[in-house]
């Protein structure tokens, strides 16, 4: 699995990250940081958090990323992945819960990296074990 070359690339989007503590994507974006990656926010309010600019659209970001971090509805990642593969991410990373396989296969068939189900900062605390 592409986990491990993931966790090696340093920008994420992440997708879903504003500034409500008590949602997964905020403790998951600390993670990641304190891990060195550069985690850029993703999400219609535009909120700075963790000290880094926030966007409402990954297309709006105006430099390369590597990783994009997906905590939205199943129902909704497939638009995140296309738009992914249309900004030239390198990777795309479907956290627990948030599955689609047909969007999985297009981000690999454009010869992105993929994880699904998966978290992050679990897969540290893993490695770290």
């Amino acid at each position: 699995m592409s986990i491990d070359q993931i966790l090696a690339l340093k920008t994420w989007a992440v997708v879903g990250l504003g500034n409500n503590p008590d949602r997964a994507a905020f403790s998951v974006a600390k993670v990641l940081q304190s891990h060195g990656h550069r985690i850029i926010p993703v999400h219609p309010r535009a909120e700075e958090v963790h000290g880094e600019t926030g966007y409402k659209t990954l297309s709006e970001i105006p430099f390369p990323i590597d990783v994009v971090d997906c905590f939205v509805a199943s129902e909704r990642v497939g638009e995140i992945v296309d738009e992914a593969i249309k900004i030239g991410a390198k990777a795309v990373w479907l956290q627990l819960g948030v599955i689609d396989q047909a969007a999985i296969d297009r981000a690999l068939a454009a010869g992105l990296l993929a994880v699904m189900d998966h978290c992050p900062a679990i897969e540290y605390k893993k490695r770290s074990a």
